[in-house]
């Protein structure tokens, strides 16, 4: 697993590969995102660990850039914890959201889950499409159509609706799609679920009361 390291600060980048070497990833470093940017042109990786202030391209804008040709899975770390940047993050398709200063041993859980999760949102896709009425789910290609139309939904929100689909008709708590969907305890609040739910409807279009909220618990999918 090859794993780009994109951050200004040395002593950072030297701790993250440090452990992510011991855990058996192999590493490549950026000290900013234009030099991630065109890494990214020449090569593969299979995650981008993506700080959000460097000098010459902000992580943010580095990532909308890399995204245009290649969808990889990234986690941001940034000095700042506003609600605001992890909600933008999160918009623009980021997997994951860690504030520094950071433990190294959970970033690497992190950056576990959020592999496992992709891996397994590529290669175990119980059915090849779902279609409601105008509503078409192409789960091979993780494509949303909403009557013939193709809708630019974030990785994250595409996780989202297919877990909404293959559980369809069942109250889910948040708790519940939080673990499911982030794939581990997350650290931080419940209106995650409920950013992303307001995002997905917005998506959806005439089809946005499908994702119905049960008072006091969560959301669910109803055909």
């Amino acid at each position: 697993m090859r794993v780009l390291v994109v951050d200004d600060e040395e002593k950072i980048r030297n701790v993250i590969k440090e452990y992510a070497e011991f855990e058996g990833y192999e590493i490549d470093e950026a000290s900013d995102g234009m030099e991630a940017i065109a890494k990214c042109k020449s090569e593969n990786y299979d995650i981008i660990i993506m700080d959000v202030m460097m000098p010459k391209l902000d992580g943010f804008s580095s990532i909308k850039e890399i995204r245009k040709t290649k969808n990889i899975p990234v986690i941001m770390l940034s000095a700042r914890g506003e609600e605001y940047d992890k909600l933008f993050g999160f918009e623009i398709g980021v997997d994951d959201y860690v504030v520094k200063p950071f433990s190294p041993k959970e970033l690497m859980a992190r950056i576990n889950a959020v592999l496992t999760r992709s891996k397994s949102g590529n290669n175990n896709a119980p059915q090849e499409k779902y279609v409601l009425d105008g509503l078409e789910i192409d789960m091979l290609g993780r494509n949303v159509y909403v009557d013939g139309v193709k809708k630019d939904l974030t990785p994250k929100e595409y996780e989202l609706l297919q877990y909404f689909v293959l559980n369809k008709n069942i109250a889910l708590s948040r708790e519940k799609i939080l673990n499911e969907v982030w794939g581990y305890d997350f650290f931080g609040e419940d209106r995650t679920v409920d950013t992303h739910v307001k995002m997905l409807r917005n998506n959806l279009g005439k089809y946005r009361d499908k994702i119905v909220t049960v008072r006091g618990m969560g959301y669910k999918f109803e055909e």
